[in-house]
């Protein structure tokens, strides 16, 4: 990534002052060659990464998505955002038509929202019953316990904003003609949800957070920091030749596994 390119990743609708352009493009650039350097080593060993991406609109998932895969292989390398399920998916059991996309030996597959949209988004704006919800909050954690059995390496990540950044997020989002894709229904219903959302998040956390696969919260009030520390974070986890344990050791706070302490003291946005 280029000093220019960074100038133009604008951060002003963040909330704190971002690292300058110059220190986060130096440094996104060390950790997009870690990256490379463990997609390496992924593929000489036929390993299994699938990384979940959550958190409200506008908390920075398509950006960090970007960065990661940037310069990544794009045959071994797979970005999966599935849109609004068909009739017969709908008819089907829920996990169905997520299974096609998981990876296969020597794939990196990122999921920029997931399974998860039954924990979030559907019961929240209706789309599905009740039945259905707790029937998912039941049995999510025995199937992403037979995906890690099975040797698939699972990360969940949950990128958190408050109220008012969300906010002026999607008013940016609003006056920028190069973000209008982004807009949709969920978007402008999301500031009148947002105590449902919480509900529902903390609802998921508590029922889905687990030995076998752990949330991990992503303070992303600030852009660029949230994804330096997100690579940082998964990379830390992962084994691989060559690796920068000096640029990987840093611990700013930005992301921490999730625990109902954490949730009382406020370090996850209510």
């Amino acid at each position: 990534m280029t000093k220019a390119s960074a100038a133009q990743d604008s951060p002003g609708d963040d909330s704190t002052p971002e690292p300058r352009a110059d220190s986060y493009a130096r440094t996104l650039r060390a950790l997009q060659i870690e990256l490379v350097k463990y997609q390496k080593h992924l593929i000489a060993h036929d390993e299994r990464l699938l990384l979940i991406l959550e958190g409200r609109d506008a908390a920075g998932k398509d950006g960090t998505i970007k960065r990661i895969v940037e310069h990544l292989s794009p045959r071994e390398t797979r970005v999966v955002a599935l849109g609004k399920p068909s009739d017969r998916e709908s008819s089907a059991w829920y996990f169905q038509r997520y299974v096609p996309h998981l990876p296969s030996a020597q794939e990196f597959v990122l999921f920029n929202r997931s399974w998860y949209n039954r924990a979030g988004v559907e019961p929240v704006m209706g789309f599905c019953d009740a039945a259905q919800y707790q029937e998912f909050l039941d049995t999510v954690p025995v199937f992403e316990q037979m995906l890690v059995r099975s040797g698939v390496r699972l990360f969940k990540y949950y990128l958190d904003i408050d109220r008012d950044e969300q906010r002026r997020r999607l008013q940016a989002r609003r006056r920028d003609p190069l973000k209008q894709w982004k807009l949709s229904p969920i978007d402008a219903a999301a500031q009148a949800h947002w105590k449902d959302y919480s509900r529902a998040r903390d609802t998921m956390f508590a029922r889905t957070h687990t030995l076998h696969a752990p949330w991990y919260v992503v303070r992303a009030a600030d852009k660029r920091a949230a994804r330096l520390d997100l690579i940082r974070h998964l990379l830390g986890h992962l084994e691989y030749h060559g690796k920068d344990h000096e640029l990987l050791g840093a611990d700013s706070g930005l992301v921490f596994s999730y625990s109902e302490e954490a949730l009382r003291a406020g370090r996850i946005a209510p």
